[in-house]
């Protein structure tokens, strides 16, 4: 059913990301007039605030965290906020949170951020207090489960009351902007996709690294680490992206039906193809920092570094590797893929002393968004002594291209999603499942093996087996 919401249901609305990304998102929406002036935003946690100590609340996250050229309209923003608090473990409570809410006859969103054991009691007591009809829609922060098993216990339980055209599984990743022009370079220009195959690719890079160290995530990050993460939900949605054949349309059954396909095509991991490391102590921008067993207390076997070579088995990608890498305390911030093409065949450059290099396409996506194509051309000179060529790269930074749209916290375009309804950019459960296959089978190769993260210091990429991982392949981490 198709609808826009007038009504959204903000849970966690106390916590980090509602301050740090959620409160900021909506206030801009509402400056670009980007949602309608009726819209109500409803605001749930356990804290105990009332609709003023709420709004004050939010003026304080806004005036941190939104940029200065939007603060003008916070005040016109924050009549739009109430609050209700609410223990979800308290059946009753959801009673009072229907009364807050009023009527939903036009249309309620939901955005849920909360541990995996309270899915079940939040999703009974939604029910309970008819807040989950045909005109309500629910949003899904991560994390969804830790295995395969507790991901479809969630997964069933808000399937018990949202059918799946109205659950929407969030993964910001696929907000940010050059993912979604990822697309875009694949399938709107035919310099690419005749060359997106293992005929012209020789493997494909992707790396999420992070300066951070454990910040406010200790007591999930611990029973998570990198691999449940990051690389569960992130890398492989980029991977997907990156692999998935053409679909038939820009719609969201088109183009998660072709994800879900590349997700089930993932080899099965070797256990010589993947490292784990744990960060010691050591500096980041000339800072000392200190290491993870520190940060946390006590010893612990959490990985916080993983690097993978992944294989997708399917006729455009047989034999070419896709090596992922992510962690935190690393040298520098930085989410990026490259294409790394293969050598061209024949060299007419090579009897007047001139080397080659492949031709490389990176990708990068935060900090800064931007394309590279890293081409060779010849240096300038009269050649006497050979012929000099050099890899040259032409660059499209994505602010100086596009100049006039202000750049958008991914938020924005997800919550405008949801509160429209437009699945595109949301996983399905298929992807999901298909997902937590993969990564459960890489746990339990572990566990067979007893496999331990080896250590690294913090302010390096990893430790030296993530290089040789893919050095004895003759391939370099794009660093």
């Amino acid at each position: 059913m198709s609808f826009t919401a007038d009504r959204l249901l903000l849970f966690g609305a106390t916590g980090d990301l509602a301050q740090r990304m959620l409160l900021p998102s909506l206030c801009a929406l509402h400056d670009d007039k980007l949602i309608a002036p009726e819209l109500r935003i409803i605001g749930t946690a356990r804290s105990d605030y009332d609709d003023d100590s709420y709004r004050n609340f939010a003026r304080e996250a806004l005036d941190k965290y939104l940029p200065d050229f939007r603060k003008g309209a916070i005040d016109s923003f924050l009549p739009r906020l109430s609050y209700q608090a609410l223990d979800a473990t308290d059946a009753s409570h959801f009673t009072d949170l229907s009364d807050e809410i009023g009527t939903i006859d036009k249309g309620m969103a939901i955005f849920l951020s909360t541990a995996p054991s309270l899915f079940e009691p939040t999703i009974a007591g939604l029910t309970q207090a008819g807040l989950t009809g045909d005109k309500v829609r629910i949003g899904l922060e991560k994390p969804l489960g830790t295995d395969l098993q507790s991901s479809r216990e969630i997964n069933d339980a808000v399937s018990s009351a949202f059918s799946e055209d109205r659950i929407f599984r969030i993964d910001h990743y696929l907000g940010k902007e050059t993912v979604q022009n990822l697309l875009a370079l694949r399938f709107a220009n035919i310099l690419f996709e005749p060359l997106w195959n293992a005929a012209h690719i020789d493997h494909v890079q992707i790396t999420i690294a992070e300066t951070v160290g454990l910040e406010s995530r200790v007591g999930y990050y611990d029973g998570a680490g990198a691999l449940r993460d990051m690389v569960q939900n992130h890398m492989l949605q980029l991977l997907a992206l990156v692999a998935m054949e053409p679909p038939s349309s820009y719609d969201a059954t088109a183009i998660r039906d072709e994800k879900v396909k590349v997700l089930r095509a993932l080899r099965a991991i070797h256990p010589s193809e993947t490292v784990t490391g744990q960060y010691r102590k050591g500096a980041i921008d000339g800072q000392p920092v200190p290491g993870y067993d520190d940060e946390l207390g006590k010893d612990s076997d959490t990985e916080t570094f993983v690097a993978i070579k992944a294989h997708v088995d399917n006729w455009r990608w047989k034999g070419v590797p896709f090596y992922l890498r992510t962690g935190k305390r690393l040298p520098e911030r930085k989410t990026e893929i490259v294409i790394n093409f293969r050598c061209i065949p024949h060299s007419i450059f090579a009897a007047r002393g001139a080397k080659t290099q492949p031709n490389a396409l990176v990708i990068g996506i935060q900090p800064e968004e931007n394309i590279q194509l890293q081409l060779m051309a010849k240096v300038p000179g009269l050649d006497r002594d050979g012929i000099r060529l050099r890899q040259v790269p032409l660059d499209i930074a994505m602010l100086d291209a596009f100049a006039g749209p202000k750049k958008r916290i991914a938020y924005e375009r997800l919550l405008l999603d949801l509160i429209e309804g437009d699945q595109t950019l949301f996983v399905r459960r298929d992807e999901v499942e298909a997902q937590w296959t993969w990564i459960d089978g890489i746990r339990a190769n572990w566990a067979e093996h007893n496999h331990k993260p080896k250590t690294y210091s913090a302010g390096n990429w990893g430790p030296s087996a993530a290089i040789a991982l893919a050095e004895r392949d003759g391939v370099t981490w794009h660093d």
